[in-house]
């Protein structure tokens, strides 16, 4: 079992937030945090690294990585961090990248090629693509192979064809590798694909945490299904007025009556839900 409880005081733009989490997880497990940007999801993973400090225990496996006697270093904690922006040495090739991290040959090579990036193993980082860039993150991650692995948004800048496919190739890694990975996202269908359990976040605390469905299923009662969104644009067709709606990455055109249409606005963060087919859209506050 892994166990975090830490406390720290974080200043921000939005101002001072106490980041107060207890989180018990289940080792092997992919957990994924979903939250507001601010909400402190990126410290949390920073604090499990190392690279903040704060107050309370992380203990991992019984071995003990913060309590109130000592703080082990990064160096020392078995972590693989992946972020958003790759953090790849461009003056060494795709091989030497992972060899950094630990000059191992065969492990190496097993990562390059379960990712399809064998035959890329000689090339600089500044000669790929933002998909196969984040490839090598992820195996450079694996090389010490860590009991936990930290990935903070790792597919937000790829576009959707590729970020699946790397969705794939993450779980397969997880699998593999028995690692225990912790996810910041902010999409939920990436969430509810890959993840085991979640945690929502909400001003410095894990508000809920649970499934995937338990979490991300807005549906209540009759409703058949229940998305949020926000209005982009509101036109009149003929008789009809038509929202359309941005839905994570889709975008879509809802038929409203006139008292819908006359009580929204563009930029209205909204609920969009159906009943017996019939959909209603609501402004969420």
């Amino acid at each position: 079992m892994i166990i975090i409880d830490v406390k720290k005081r974080l200043f921000g733009s939005k101002g001072d937030m106490d980041l107060d989490i207890k989180l018990d997880i289940k080792e092997g497990s992919f957990v994924s945090i979903l939250g507001k940007s601010g909400s402190g999801k990126t410290t949390l993973l920073r604090i499990i690294a190392g690279l903040e400090r704060a107050r309370g225990h992380i203990n991992i496996s019984s071995d003990i990585w913060m309590d109130k006697k000592m703080l082990l270093h990064p160096r020392s904690r078995s972590v693989g961090f992946v972020f958003q922006d790759y953090a790849l040495f461009p003056n060494m090739s795709v091989k030497e990248n992972l060899l950094f991290a630990n000059p191992d040959n065969n492990l190496a090579d097993k990562l390059l090629d379960m990712t399809e990036l064998g035959e890329l193993k000689d090339t600089l980082p500044t000669m790929l693509s933002g998909g196969q860039q984040q490839r090598v993150a992820i195996c450079r991650a694996l090389m010490r192979k860590p009991k936990i692995l930290l990935l903070d948004e790792p597919l937000s800048a790829l576009d959707m064809q590729m970020r699946e496919k790397l969705q794939l190739e993450i779980l397969k890694l997880h699998v593999e590798f028995k690692t225990t990975t912790i996810m910041v996202s902010h999409s939920p269908n990436e969430i509810y694909k890959m993840s085991d359990f979640v945690a929502l976040m909400e001003d410095g605390k894990i508000k809920k945490y649970g499934n995937p469905k338990e979490i991300l299923l807005k549906t209540s009662g009759s409703q058949k299904f229940s998305f949020r969104g926000r209005i982009l644009d509101i036109y009149k067709a003929d008789i009809l007025y038509i929202a359309v709606i941005a839905i994570d990455n889709q975008i879509v055109e809802i038929v409203l009556d006139s008292n819908e249409a006359h009580s929204l606005k563009i930029g209205d963060s909204v609920r969009v839900s159906t009943k017996a087919f019939s959909p209603v859209v609501s402004k969420v506050e």
